[in-house]
């Protein structure tokens, strides 16, 4: 086979991959616009007969007196403060690891390791005894503030890597010139993460912009839902399910993560290669 041939299969074929890949969003997308009796009969179909933006418009206007917006202000409120919590914490804990030398280091990051394998359900009852107790049920504390106490496992580890290899002359260099171990971690460790923070970042943002059981466990009340649980609302296994309303409201929460992931898609290959992800 030649060149030329071998570079028209391989193109094709990631041409035909890359489009059965998208083909889910471009049909919640058709079917956002579509009529509702038109969803399901003319399933297959990508061109909606006419195009029918009052699925927008019902579906923002949410429920009582809710609005979709209000979701989308309760999502960000809690990604936003997530993701900064997230980036402290973690941060700081794989600072630890990776530079200091502290009593049971190595159980402390066997702990680690096991936290890492160990599902989030298993520590959910306990968690939700704990937060029961502190009368933050139906707030947004139980979402937040976990993130600026421990930090999460998963990242920990990435960051450990990434600082693992920064070269110790640096943290040397500083001491010479007086510097504290946290004006290490500050001004001399913290700047050469960015890449790894990116990273740490766009996935927390991810994963807790798409947290389902998290707001669906500890938020009662309606006004405090996120967009995750209000995508919910539509769908009534009892009654009759608001399809096009649900696919409109649903097109809209994907526009956060595909701004994030076009803004910062260099951040994140580069944190990626440089955090010991890669295969």
């Amino acid at each position: 086979m030649s060149q030329a041939m071998r570079s028209f299969v391989y193109h094709t074929g990631v041409i035909l991959f890359g489009l059965f890949m998208v083909y889910p969003i471009l049909w919640t997308l058709s079917s956002s616009l579509k009529p509702e009796q038109e969803i399901f009969v003319k399933a297959a179909s990508l061109i909606p007969s006419t195009v029918n933006w009052g699925n927008y418009v019902k579906g923002w206007a949410g429920f009582g007196r809710t609005d979709f917006g209000i979701f989308f202000q309760n999502s960000f409120i809690i990604t936003i403060g997530v993701v900064i919590g997230t980036l402290i914490s973690s941060s700081l804990v794989a600072f630890g690891f990776a530079r200091l030398q502290f009593k049971f280091r190595k159980a402390l990051f066997a702990c680690l390791l096991v936290a890492v394998m160990l599902p989030a359900q298993v520590t959910l009852i306990p968690q939700y005894i704990l937060f029961h107790q502190l009368g933050w049920i139906n707030t947004f504390l139980p979402l937040i503030v976990p993130a600026f106490v421990g930090g999460t496992p998963f990242f920990i580890f990435m960051l450990i890597q990434f600082i693992r290899g920064l070269p110790r002359e640096l943290d040397e260099s500083a001491v010479i010139d007086g510097c504290s171990t946290l004006g290490i971690y500050w001004h001399i460790i913290l700047p050469l993460m960015v890449p790894a923070l990116a990273t740490v970042a766009i996935f927390s943002f991810y994963w807790t912009w798409d947290d389902f059981l998290g707001p669906l466990i500890y938020l009662n009340q309606t006004k405090l839902f996120t967009v995750s649980l209000g995508l919910r609302m539509f769908a009534d296994p009892s009654s009759v399910s608001q399809w096009g309303p649900l696919f409109a409201m649903s097109v809209l929460s994907i526009v956060p993560q595909l701004l994030v992931f076009l803004f910062f898609q260099k951040y994140l290959v580069q944190g990626i290669a440089t955090t010991g992800l890669k295969g």
